[in-house]
């Protein structure tokens, strides 16, 4: 969330840079300024009703130990005058402080400097690209039709078991599914990222203060009875680990990993583009987190790309990386770098990891801070990236690694797998 302050401050800023987004914000910008001023007027205003009662309750004092008991009589009526007034005023002040942050709710984060302008993923900014494309032999196949060859996925079980879009994974393609978690868990651990268990549920407070609400709230399974959501990805319940923290500047930066099933209802295309496992309702992901001091984030994301970069490099997949344009930047994101699979049998480029700065979109909504060295509170930045998505990484092994006697294991997998080929 923007800090009101920030907003109030810098109003042909912030417009201008929301309009990267092609969004116009100059009315939600100006009604923001306009509740907070009436907000802080009407605060001003309780604040100074409130000091009047008091001095006039410690004059009630005074005068009642002085015998003046009609004076006081006077005063006392001016105080439940004051009392009524002082309670309507805060009324006040607490309703325009919900309308408020509900309108805050509504503006996504600002793009950096160097994200470029454009509104659809066409118009991203390829700035690295790496791996060969590997030439297939004839007759090779989408992995669709390669699960089925080989029975090592069932989409038609997991629709009889649940629905469309929760595959069920079996033998070979279930160890290779463990193979991946393992391997990006343990390369994650070996960067220095401190691995956690989260739960797979999260309240309405984590939802919220990570973004996911009122931005994606249609996008997640919601549990009414007990008012709780299914995760999307894991960056919410571990970023919220440190929801209503106030760290000290030296424990930063603080690094985080974590595996998690996702779940998503992703209502809406049908089509070759989404089949198989192109797109799904629960998919494995394993994420990374980090808390960084403001002066390092920037320098924290590069290393996070790096850290990606080098997964995709083991795997020997060809794949590239995008810099995501304002019309195609998530809301809460300062700048996000997408990376992207070549599915050589689908001859399409699969999307599958995000990594973003969010600097103190989120920790503003967390209330994440940290005292600096001269003992003041400062929010921190916070930053995620898929490390890795599975789902099309399995589909990028399986269309990319297939030969006419089968499917070759990546040779980096291969002793957390057990074998080197699905045949």
């Amino acid at each position: 969330m923007l800090q009101i302050a920030f907003i109030r401050e810098n109003q042909e800023k912030v417009i201008k840079a929301l309009a990267k987004r092609n969004m116009d914000a100059t009315a939600i910008v100006q009604e923001v300024v306009q509740l907070d001023e009436t907000r802080r007027a009407t605060q001003v205003e309780l604040d100074n009703t409130l000091a009047e009662s008091n001095k006039l309750s410690k004059d009630i004092g005074e005068l009642m130990k002085g015998g003046e008991k009609a004076k006081a009589a006077i005063l006392k009526e001016k105080t439940v005058l004051l009392k009524e007034k002082s309670k309507g005023l805060a009324e006040t002040a607490e309703q325009l402080s919900v309308e408020l942050l509900e309108k805050l709710y509504t503006l996504p984060n600002l793009p950096a400097d160097i994200v470029p302008l454009g509104k659809t993923p066409e118009e991203n900014l390829n700035i690295f690209q790496e791996g060969d494309i590997p030439v297939l032999h004839e007759g090779a196949q989408p992995h669709w039709e390669l699960v089925k060859k080989f029975d090592i996925i069932d989409f038609e079980l997991g629709n009889k078991i649940t629905g469309a879009g929760f595959p069920v994974y079996k033998g070979k393609g279930a160890k290779l599914q463990r193979a991946l978690i393992n391997y990006f868990l343990d390369k994650n651990t070996a960067a220095g990222y401190n691995e956690v268990q989260v739960p797979h549920m999260v309240n309405e407070a984590s939802a919220y203060g990570t973004g996911q609400l009122p931005d994606k709230e249609g996008q997640m399974y919601h549990d009414k009875t007990d008012d709780l959501y299914l995760i999307p990805t894991a960056e919410v319940p571990v970023t919220n680990l440190f929801r209503d923290v106030i760290l000290n500047e030296n424990e930063l930066p603080i690094l985080t990993t974590a595996y998690t099933p996702c779940f998503r209802r992703e209502a809406g295309s049908y089509g070759a583009h989404v089949r198989g496992l192109n797109r799904l309702h629960q998919f494995d992901k394993v994420e990374i987190v980090r808390v960084e001091h403001p002066d390092k984030s920037y320098e924290a994301l590069e290393g996070m790309v790096e850290h990606v970069k080098n997964i995709l490099q083991e795997l020997k997949l060809p794949y590239r990386i995008l810099r995501l344009c304002g019309g195609d930047m998530g809301f809460t994101s300062s700048l996000t770098y997408d990376f992207e699979v070549y599915s050589t049998a689908q001859e399409r480029w699969l999307e599958i990891s995000s990594v973003s700065n969010f600097e103190t979109f989120q920790a503003n909504r967390l209330k994440l801070r940290f005292k600096d060295k001269d003992g003041k509170n400062q929010l921190a930045h916070t930053l995620n990236g898929s490390s890795l998505a599975l789902p099309r990484v399995l589909a990028g092994i399986l269309e990319n690694y297939q030969t006419p006697e089968g499917i070759v294991i990546p040779e980096v997998l291969r002793s957390y797998c057990g074998f080197e080929i699905i045949n």
